[in-house]
């Protein structure tokens, strides 16, 4: 029956959009590949995302076949690089300073203290942004500087988010700076566990003499980091406030850049 006029038109609610039931499968495969710690079966695979053995193999072929996951020997899969490309190609188009400028902002404001944003390229970190500190005893390091990651706080913070993939590629390459460098992976084990208890990576002078750094990750939604706020300071300018006063104010800072990331 047609509505006359002064009546209302029904409602009609929108249609939700028809997802592809193989490709959220397959998808599904290769987040579980790329978030595991180890190589997976396919019976343990279909087990843990509730598919059958048959299916999850058929979608690991045409994962394989187009690069995003490989074949070990032990008969097991894992998600290759080809995933982390796809998202670093994002990351690129993804503006982090102009995410993170206000919190640098108030982060210099509360502080007072030269104020970094760093991205991780290999066993570094890379300086993409800072506020400098109007101190006349002060930290500085140049925009487009490096440092190791296990030395200073943006770079341990990175590490220990992402510690299960970077733990085997930073034995052997503990280089010295200092004398509080940390040079042995049992040392790096136990400092990884307390900057993940704590929320804030803290370097007591481990890159340059005196100069102390706090760092805290930003993350994307499945925890992995791509990049850390830090805060860095003589250790002269220490605030009676102290270092957890310090840490907190950047681990809420890397907190809402995370969500703006998450929302991007």
């Amino acid at each position: 029956m047609r509505a006359t006029e002064g009546e209302d038109e029904p409602i009609t609610a929108p249609k939700e959009p028809k997802v592809d039931s193989t490709l959220a499968k397959g998808l599904s495969i290769l987040e579980k590949l790329a978030g595991s710690n180890s190589s997976m079966g396919v019976t343990e695979l279909a087990k843990s995302l509730d598919l059958t053995k048959s299916n999850t193999f058929r979608l690991l072929q045409s994962l394989t076949a187009l690069g995003y996951v490989k074949h070990n020997p032990d008969k097991t899969y894992a998600a290759t690089l080809k995933t982390w490309q796809v998202g670093r190609a994002l990351l690129d188009n993804l503006n982090l300073r102009e995410l993170a400028a206000p919190e640098m902002k108030h982060l210099s404001q509360e502080t007072g203290e030269a104020i970094y944003l760093a991205v991780p390229e290999n066993l570094q970190v890379v300086y993409i942004d800072k506020l400098d500190s109007p101190k006349p005893i002060r930290s500085w390091n140049p925009i487009g500087g490096s440092a190791p990651l296990h030395c200073v706080g943006t770079g341990k913070a990175i590490l220990a988010q992402n510690y299960a993939a970077l733990r085997p590629q930073v034995s052997g390459q503990l280089t010295r700076h200092t004398d509080l460098s940390l040079t042995n992976l049992a040392d790096l084990d136990a400092d990884v566990e307390e900057t993940l208890r704590r929320g804030f990576a803290y370097d007591r002078g481990e890159f340059r003499e005196r100069i102390l750094s706090f760092g805290a990750a930003i993350t994307l939604p499945t925890g992995e980091a791509i990049a850390a706020l830090g805060v860095s300071l003589p250790d002269v300018n220490m605030p009676q406030k102290g270092a957890d006063w310090l840490g907190s104010l950047v681990a809420h800072a890397a907190q809402s850049i995370s969500a703006k990331v998450g929302r991007t």
